[in-house]
């Protein structure tokens, strides 16, 4: 069924742009001490122009004891000596619009880091008019006496949600690390401190914001205890408490206004919500509240709903094609707008998790994945390193070189339950697929000792995979026949016709096929085909579509049989066809 686009949705900028995710410390070292930074950053701006991408997004590059990577920030009003200096983003948001390109900056409004001066003032005292810019409460206490924290609810990084403070005598809570205190959003002068640093970044040049687990801002304040859906663990997640709380519209709209007032762009990260109908409340054209959001379907279709990320589950094509379906329906049909994405930080790699990253079909496997991710209705999002097919950590690292908070303290849980070496080593497999450490080594730019990313004589802040030599940017950019090439045609395609791409209806096609994801882009002067071949078998694929009249414009082989509507497509192999007509 075709689905067209609501009148709700009009030309915007942030609509027709295509995001590059930047992790700063593994982009690019340009002073030589292991670490990336943002004269780096500006020394690759040509790179990612020639890619083809028109905004740039920056993960925290805020001033942060890096206890998660800068996602706990200790002053959102600088920036981290580590990666240069407030006049250095200025002058990377003024180098991108000269090219034409956009600044997107990373906000981490759920928590902030405990050395922020926010915290140390909340937790030097109970009577601190900072107090309430936190959530504190009292101990709990069993029958024998022992203080228990407030809830039973468990962090992301696998500890109890609530750190008991000595001082003050009552626990904080942090649903991540303990040293990421959430901040308490039901204070108007915690919110009105939160929006005049929007307001700081926007007048300083920046188009727009990433806005990290922005749905979690707004709690159920009876801070009931979560249901146990694992019993092997003393704390539960509780998120059915805090994802899109009582009062999460509110905060929304306070903050969407500020960003209309600017005409700028905002994603906002919501996990745990299936809602449709709260999906649009949020992102539907006419709230004012988020231009559009990660929803985290296609990032979680090998988990077991429920249970941990590193317990072993498996993935269908048909799942993935009935979120395709449900989501471009939703977005288009009720006026909103969708994120595209399949990696970012938080992400393995989509050639080792999804396709295939032997030598074989690795190319061919990225390829297929831009032509899946850019052609979709919404914004696409392209994480450093996917353009050039990088791929996960290889197996034979051992867990010591997985640096991630989240990784490491898992790691810790599961060797205190004394597990067997089969466990172990079935658990690792499990780790090496899935962990975050997978998107965050440092890029390939080029065949020599680390890669380029540093200078061969220092040790980068976290190992290169050693694949380097082959897979890099030096030996892509420039040859036509590229990973890089091939998603830089793609982006540029989008551009050209984006009134098939952008703002186009879309027909899945072939639902119930079990190789095959097929859909059409159509304008009133364009249809656009994409067929996808996600098996590492030839197919041959019966296409509903009189396929007489289409002309290839993409292909990541350098054949293609078609013989009436019967396509033959090669292991992977990604094809995109367009028609043009007289409207």
């Amino acid at each position: 069924m075709k689905i067209v686009p609501s009148e709700k949705i009009q030309p915007a900028w942030w609509r027709e742009t295509s995001v590059y995710q930047i992790y700063p410390a593994s982009f690019k070292d340009a002073n030589g001490d292991g670490f990336g930074d943002l004269q780096g950053i500006l020394s690759k701006l040509d790179y990612l122009k020639e890619l083809n991408v028109e905004s740039i997004w920056l993960s925290p590059i805020y001033p942060s004891p890096l206890k998660d990577m800068g996602y706990d920030v200790s002053n959102y009003k600088e920036i981290d000596a580590r990666y240069g200096s407030l006049e250095d983003t200025i002058v990377l948001a003024k180098e991108l619009h000269k090219r034409g390109m956009k600044l997107v900056m990373d906000l981490v409004l759920n928590h902030t880091s405990d050395q922020h001066d926010w915290f140390k003032e909340s937790r030097s005292s109970k009577t601190n008019p900072k107090r309430d810019w936190y959530i504190w409460r009292p101990a709990k206490y069993n029958k024998d006496g022992k203080r228990l924290p407030p809830n039973n609810w468990r962090s992301y990084f696998d500890t109890s949600a609530w750190e008991w403070d000595e001082a003050t005598e009552e626990y904080y809570l942090h649903l991540w690390a303990p040293e990421q205190p959430d901040i308490n959003w039901e204070s108007p002068e915690l919110r009105k401190a939160v929006y005049d640093i929007v307001r700081f970044w926007l007048e300083r040049g920046v188009d727009g914001f990433r806005l990290d687990v922005i749905n979690m801002i707004s709690k159920n304040q009876e801070f009931p205890d979560a249901p146990i859906t694992d019993d092997r663990y003393d704390y539960q997640m509780g998120y059915k408490y805090y994802a899109n709380g009582p009062r999460i519209h509110e905060y929304l709209k306070e903050l969407g206004e500020i960003l209309h007032e600017y005409n700028a762009f905002s994603v906002g990260e919501m996990p745990h919500v299936e809602d449709t109908e709260e999906v649009l409340r949020v992102v539907g054209a006419d709230r004012r509240e988020l231009t559009m959001i990660f929803q985290f379907d296609l990032v979680s279709l090998d988990l077991v709903p429920g249970k941990h990320k590193y317990v072993e589950g498996t993935w269908k094509l048909s799942d993935l094609k009935k979120s395709v379906k449900k989501w471009q329906s939703v977005y288009l049909k009720g006026g909103g707008w969708n994120a595209s994405f399949i990696e970012n930080h938080d992400q393995p790699r989509t050639v080792s998790r999804y396709l295939s990253d032997s030598p074989a079909y690795r190319a061919q496997s990225s390829k297929l994945m831009a032509l899946f991710i850019v052609f979709q209705g919404g914004t696409p999002f392209v994480y450093q390193g996917q353009e050039l097919a990088l791929a996960n950590i290889p197996r034979d690292w051992p867990v010591s070189e997985y640096v991630d908070i989240e990784t490491q303290n898992f790691w810790k849980l599961f060797m205190s339950g004394n597990p067997t070496p089969e466990e172990i080593q079935k658990t690792m497999d499990i780790v090496n697929m899935r962990a975050r450490d997978n998107g965050r080594t440092p890029m390939h730019w080029d065949g020599s000792p680390n890669g380029g990313f540093c200078p061969k004589d220092v040790k980068p802040w976290m190992r290169v995979t050693e694949d380097y030599t082959e897979w890099n940017a030096s030996s892509q950019v420039g040859n036509p026949n590229s990973v890089y090439s091939f998603w830089s045609a793609s982006l540029g395609y989008r551009k050209s016709m984006k009134d098939a791409v952008v703002y186009g209806s879309f027909e899945l096609l072939s639902e119930e096929d079990p190789s095959i994801v097929a859909f059409v882009r159509e304008s009133k002067s364009t249809e656009l085909l994409v067929i996808l071949n996600f098996t590492e078998n030839s197919v041959h694929y019966e296409c509903p579509l009189q396929i007489g009249g289409f002309n290839v414009l993409l292909n990541n082989y350098e054949d293609l049989e078609i013989k009436e509507n019967v396509v033959h497509l090669n292991p992977y192999q990604g094809i995109l066809l367009k028609k043009s007509f007289t409207a």
